[in-house]
């Protein structure tokens, strides 16, 4: 994937029923710190069921570098997320979790996902009188929760129902821990037992692993779950629910160990790319893969031509998060901090290099850039996804057309000259379907949202309508 092209969205993790909540959370983030880098936060449900909550700006390691911070959290059910902002809502204010206390309860909120009808629900609820203390959307399920009557989990229920969009809600209530799971399934969360005891859920089944958790089940489209006196308990919103998982999850969010709806995402990607050779081949004589997510895709495609895999590009592990300046020569300094061309590898050959998919471009042209410095003879670029041409409206920072290549360049030579790359194909959708191996199964758009490959979108939102 480019470097500065898409940001992680976000992870949600918890934890119910062990004594060593708050830590399993801990190590449960740091495997997904992937997801986002810019804020963290765990909250634990104390003996006498209040909120003690600890969050703020940075990696996990750095949030949480004093160990007596982790030990101040002490109870048996805990939540936690790693967040990148989709929007302008940064500041520890806004990090996750939220938790919104009264007289009679505290609720503590964490999701992955983005509303689309946010804006609509704040300024309803504004109306009526509810007072906003943070700048996101997560805050708002905390009002809408309020404002209904009858136990928590109908509360949940309701005010779930007026939410449209992409979620995965891990929720902390004076009664214990709620997950829930947008109707459509567009944002993942799987279910997991520990063996030490309790249940643990995650956005990624690769957190599992490292709190030697067993993996159950993915939780379902509409589905709230609670756990109480050991046992599950499932419950499903009134209304139309159906598979349709964020097809950059298999792209690009999700950590090659991690298996998404009995997918491997690693096996996915390799899939992609045997799709990708089978419909775009190219005379080379070597396959390069843009680490890190780009590696899987490019093992397919080298092992369907028959071509050496090399690694002609080398990822700095060592620079932090995301590298953000202020000028343009700046960036594209941070580029070549980031990554490196292995010249020796490179020079003189017809390079066949895969990416994971392209955005908005800036970067795909810098790395084809660093390999034509390095002495490369050809570069002919294919891309293991379909043209990414169309906004995402959950979740991910892709909101504004104006800023996809896709949009700005018609044509596929208009896109090939900007990134100046000898030649440039896309995986066809039919292809990443294929290999996703959703084909003909249950839900829209074969069990994916293709949204921002297709423009159809598994909830009603037009193109025009920008957010």
């Amino acid at each position: 994937m480019n470097i500065k092209e898409l940001h992680e969205e976000c992870g949600v993790f918890a934890v119910q029923g062990n004594s060593e909540a708050a830590t399993m959370t801990y190590y449960g983030l740091h495997a997904l710190q992937h997801r986002g880098q810019e804020s963290v936060g765990i909250a634990v449900l104390t003996e006498d069921q209040k909120i003690n909550c600890i969050k703020g700006e940075g990696l996990l390691t750095e949030v949480f570098a004093d160990p007596k911070k982790l030990q101040s959290l002490v109870g048996d059910t805990s939540i936690g997320h790693v967040r990148y902002p989709t929007n302008s809502s940064r500041g520890v204010l806004n990090a996750h979790p939220i938790v919104v206390a009264t007289t009679d309860e505290s609720i503590g909120i964490a999701f992955n996902g983005a509303l689309t009808n946010a804006t609509e629900l704040k300024i309803r609820l504004e109306k009526n009188g509810s007072v906003f203390h943070t700048h996101g959307e997560t805050e708002l399920l905390g009002h809408l929760i309020r404002r209904c009557q009858g136990t928590f989990l109908e509360r949940l229920k309701k005010s779930l129902l007026e939410i449209e969009g992409a979620y995965s809600y891990v929720l902390l209530h004076n009664s214990g821990l709620y997950v829930a799971r947008d109707p459509n399934g567009i944002r993942p969360l799987s279910m997991g037992k520990l063996s030490t005891g309790g249940y643990v859920f995650a956005s990624e089944t690769c957190a599992f692993d490292i709190v030697g958790a067993e993996f159950i089940r993915d939780v379902e489209p509409g589905e709230i779950i609670t756990i109480q006196d050991g046992e599950v308990i499932s419950t499903f919103l009134e209304t139309k629910c159906t598979h349709a998982l964020c097809s950059m999850e298999y792209v690009y969010f999700s950590r090659p160990d991690s298996d998404l709806e009995g997918k491997n995402v690693h096996a996915v990607r390799k899939r992609s790319g045997i799709e990708l050779y089978k419909e775009a081949h190219v005379d080379a004589d070597i396959v390069i893969g843009v680490p890190d997510s780009s590696i899987s895709a490019a093992i397919g495609y080298a092992e369907a031509s028959g071509l050496p895999n090399e690694m002609g590009l080398i990822k700095n592990r060592y620079i932090g998060r995301t590298f953000i300046q202020p000028t343009q020569e700046l960036r594209e300094r941070g580029v070549r901090m980031k990554l490196s061309a292995i010249t020796s590898i490179v020079k003189g050959k017809r390079i066949i290099l895969i990416d994971d998919s392209i955005v908005r471009g800036t970067t795909s042209k810098h790395i084809v850039a660093l390999l034509r410095t390095a002495g490369a003879k050809e570069v002919h670029m294919r891309v293991a996804s379909p043209e990414f041409k169309y906004p995402c409206y959950y979740g991910v920072d892709a909101t504004d057309p104006r800023e996809l290549l896709a949009q700005h360049h018609e044509t596929n030579e208009e896109m090939r000259e900007y990134i100046d790359v000898d030649s440039l194909a896309f995986l066809s959708p039919a292809g990443l379907i294929k290999a996703t191996e959703h084909e003909g199964s249950r839900g829209v758009n074969c069990g994916l949202c293709m949204g921002c490959f297709t423009n159809k979108y598994p909830t009603n939102i037009k193109f025009d309508e920008a957010v």
